[in-house]
């Protein structure tokens, strides 16, 4: 027997064994974030809720099960939505430095619930409506008009769309804001823009579950078809891909989650840009691993963050001033760090 023979582990079997561990450290840190979440908070005092007080207290055991519950499991949602989508469009389009926001379903969701701010009397049913539809159209614009135009690649075009959609969206609402009443209305435009989760409750969050669970399925299904798609069209092609329409199908799968998500949080930034980043350090660029690490990490990083919003002060921070903080620190460590190279 040779003895070398034992003495070498396959790489495959490294690499295996590698991605099955952090996955596991990932799911675990998950559910011990998850589960302290919901005894941390401000109720009877700052801090962790001992099980004693729960046991005891009517209160504790309501604020528990009806208002942390249904507002974690949205922040988890909410996390693994922008994330996977930011995973999705930084592969779909090679560029990094994409987020959910590129092809104007963030600016149309927040035109669309200033909209019904300003003329529908917003309540919270009709804004969650209205900033699902214009999210949704955000993407439809922008794929309309990459078809009209005439020049460059697909994915150009479809960018070059992306960004006229959003600026778009961007000047209707600068006009809402400036139309809205100064006193009333405009305040809660600001402060749904913040972003939270202060209002959910469980009739919000299972008017989100369906079509959440929907497109991050689709995602999760069809997370090995990226690694195709992020080639370029004829390759794609050969290789026995549709790539117009399988990227369509992924990016109609990416943005239906985020249209629910930010129709019930407001504008939450800097989580699906920074997401994908962290888990392409831990996996490289293979989307079987990186899609489902970066849901994790999103679900993971919006619990955090929505805590820090609930007990850092006596009044509630805006969920998405804490997440841009923390995620341009984030980006910061990870620009600046050996693990990452610029061509000059």
């Amino acid at each position: 027997m040779n003895p070398e023979s034992n003495s070498v582990v396959p790489h495959k079997a490294i690499s295996r064994n590698y991605y099955r561990w952090i996955f596991f450290l990932l799911g675990l840190g998950l559910i011990i974030l998850f589960i302290l979440s919901l005894f941390l908070g401000r109720y009877p005092s700052p801090g962790l809720l001992s099980w004693e007080q729960l046991k005891h207290d009517e209160l504790a055991r309501r604020l528990v099960l009806n208002l942390r519950l249904p507002r974690l499991l949205t922040a988890l949602l909410l996390g693994a939505s922008l994330s996977a989508a930011g995973a999705v469009f930084q592969t779909l389009f090679n560029n990094p430095l994409v987020e959910p926001g590129f092809l104007g379903v963030s600016q149309g969701a927040a035109f669309g619930a200033a909209l019904c701010i300003v003329f529908l009397g917003g309540s919270a049913v009709t804004v969650q409506g209205l900033a699902a539809i214009f999210a949704l159209s955000g993407l439809g614009l922008s794929y309309l008009l990459a078809r009209r135009i005439h020049y460059g690649g697909w994915i150009l075009r479809l960018v070059l769309s992306g960004i006229a959609i959003s600026a778009l969206f961007s000047a209707g609402l600068g006009v809402l804001k400036y139309m809205a009443d100064p006193l009333h209305q405009l305040p809660e435009i600001t402060f749904w823009m913040l972003g939270g989760l202060s209002s959910i409750i469980w009739s919000k969050f299972i008017s989100i579950l369906p079509a959440t669970s929907m497109g991050l399925i689709v995602l999760f299904l069809l997370r090995w078809r990226l690694n195709l798609l992020a080639l370029n069209e004829e390759t794609a092609f050969s290789m026995g891909a549709a790539p117009k329409r399988e990227r369509l199908i992924l990016l109609i799968a990416a943005v239906l989650p985020i249209a629910a998500v930010i129709s019930v949080a407001g504008m939450v930034g800097w989580v699906g840009l920074i997401m994908p980043h962290i888990a392409r350090r831990l996996f490289g660029s293979d989307t079987r691993f990186t899609l489902p690490a970066s849901m994790l990490l999103g679900g993971m990083f919006t619990i955090l963050c929505d805590d820090l919003s609930r007990i850092l002060l006596p009044g509630e921070v805006p969920l998405g001033i804490l997440t841009s903080m923390l995620g341009s620190v984030i980006f910061i460590g990870l620009m600046v760090s050996r693990g990452v190279k610029v061509k000059r």
